[in-house]
């Protein structure tokens, strides 16, 4: 049964079955011990409210587990009653798929549960499903001086960033997220709850670790971690491309990225400012080991360029330093926006490839100047790369042979309708690049989802040759497809 449907097809019948149906999801919830949020409460309007606020769903009902047993409790009264369940981590979804990415779901709201602990002797952390990344980076750094390789934004919560794979400043030197996985406690779509690692339900654990959202919810994470650095270097530089030469720097940074940048290097090529792209990274070391490591590819660049002056870092101000805000160490949502995002996984950018970004990226994008955009070009493999260097099949994130990872990103105003005429400006651009390559050679991130993929696209190009096994995996967890959304891998015997 779909609510929203429901709420506005203006019949009384209509009304009474949804209030109906939410008064006995909450009944059930209620009779087990499980939390929940009273609809009109503070509480339900600060769950409901969506990251992107183009895309807001309507739950049946929402849960708020304080325990392992209340998410067991809530898959088993969503089983019971028939309505899909969706577990919502930091809310930080592109497509808000922690509401299930459509109406009338019953929404699992994890983030009262972020406590974060850590166990010297096996070198392992664990911590609760609704933590968010900045809460998690601060309490390993000042609490136990240890570190785990992640994104950026202080607001993401650990599940959906760790289930399909987790990228950040760190991941050129030290791997994905997910690679810091060591093992997991999963509901069941049956009710059942699991360990899944190395040695039970390994296939599971396989199928965590890049399409996770697909076969349970995990209450309690295992994670490795790694002593936070004492010195790290954050860099800049300003590139000063035009449209002649552009292409060349491309060129000149795929060289390095495949060939020359040494494992402690990570960077990325953003523009923030339409028409002013520039590099941005984080290295493993002193300014001046930086500058060495990092001159290969300066020394190739096209003229035109200006270095910043590189800032000394420890752990804890870099990752305050890339989030954009003073403090890291968030327990609530991220300030919502009003967005269309895409992404790219791409084994190389040059030729006619490269020539249509170049083309596309002056002649298009620079002249949209009614709104917020930006593209990041994160350096993701290459022959150094620590993600490049676990074997691709070892867990279910299918882009280990990609040397870029890129996110387009287009934002209004909150208070903005996104016109229905402005998604062409990011499908455009994704498709000139595309065009002209085999589809071996790309597929898409499922961190920047994109809601207006079907599902089959979405599926193929999240995971790519996994997909046949992720589809067995999923028939043999979830049949009946309890924790659908629509960009959900389909089972498949």
């Amino acid at each position: 049964m779909r609510v929203a449907t429901l709420l506005f097809a203006g019949s009384i019948a209509s009304i009474t079955e949804a209030l109906v149906t939410r008064a006995v999801i909450d009944k059930c919830l209620t009779d087990a011990g499980v939390p929940v949020d009273i609809k009109g409460s503070d509480d339900w309007d600060r769950d409901v409210a969506p990251f992107n606020v183009r895309l807001p769903y309507l739950p049946t009902a929402i849960s708020v587990p304080l325990t392992t047993k209340h998410i067991q409790d809530s898959v088993k009264c969503g089983k019971k009653l028939g309505i899909k369940v969706s577990a919502k981590s930091g809310g930080h979804s592109y497509a808000s798929f922690g509401f299930g990415g459509e109406n009338g779901h019953l929404v699992v709201e994890l983030d009262r549960m972020y406590n974060v602990t850590y166990d010297a002797g096996k070198n392992i952390a664990t911590v609760q499903p609704g933590a968010r990344l900045g809460h998690v980076a601060t309490v390993l750094y000042e609490t136990y001086g240890r570190a785990i390789s992640h994104g950026t934004c202080p607001g993401v919560g650990i599940s959906g960033h760790f289930l399909h794979g987790g990228f950040g400043f760190s991941s050129h030197m030290h791997g994905l997220a997910l690679d810091f996985v060591d093992s997991v406690t999963v509901v069941l779509a049956d009710g059942r709850v699991v360990e899944a690692s190395s040695t039970e339900n390994s296939d599971l654990l396989w199928g965590i670790k890049g399409a996770g959202s697909n076969f349970g919810i995990v209450a309690s994470w295992k994670l490795r971690t790694f002593e936070a650095p004492k010195v790290l270097t954050r860099f800049g530089v300003s590139l000063g491309w035009n449209k002649s030469t552009a292409v060349a720097g491309l060129e000149a940074v795929e060289k390095y990225a495949k060939n020359d940048q040494p494992r402690e290097v990570n960077f990325r090529i953003g523009d923030y400012n339409k028409g002013q792209p520039g590099i941005e990274g984080l290295y493993y070391g002193t300014p001046e080991q930086w500058r060495k490591a990092f001159q290969p590819l300066l020394d190739t660049l096209p003229t035109g360029y200006n270095v910043s002056e590189p800032q000394t870092l420890n752990w804890i101000q870099a990752v305050i330093s890339y989030s954009n805000y003073d403090n890291v160490d968030w327990t609530t949502p991220s300030p919502p926006e009003n967005f269309y995002a895409k992404s790219l996984a791409l084994k190389g950018l040059n030729g006619t490839a490269a020539q249509n970004f170049v083309d596309y990226y002056f002649d298009v994008a620079n002249n949209v100047v009614d709104r917020f955009w930006f593209f990041q070009l994160d350096i993701h493999g290459g022959k150094t790369s620590q993600i490049a260097k676990v074997a691709v099949d070892a867990t279910s994130y299918v882009h280990r042979d990609k040397l870029y990872l890129v996110q387009f990103y287009d934002r209004y105003e909150n208070n903005e309708t996104y016109p229905a005429t402005s998604f062409g400006f990011l499908d455009g651009w994704v498709d000139t690049v595309t065009k002209p390559l085999p589809k071996s050679e790309w597929g898409s991130y499922a961190n920047y989802a994109d809601a207006r993929l079907s599902r089959a696209v979405a599926e193929d190009q999240y995971y790519g040759k996994h997909l046949p096994k992720l589809q067995k995996l999923k028939a043999k967890y979830d049949p009946k497809q309890l924790f659908y959304y629509p960009q959900s891998v389909e089972p498949k015997a």
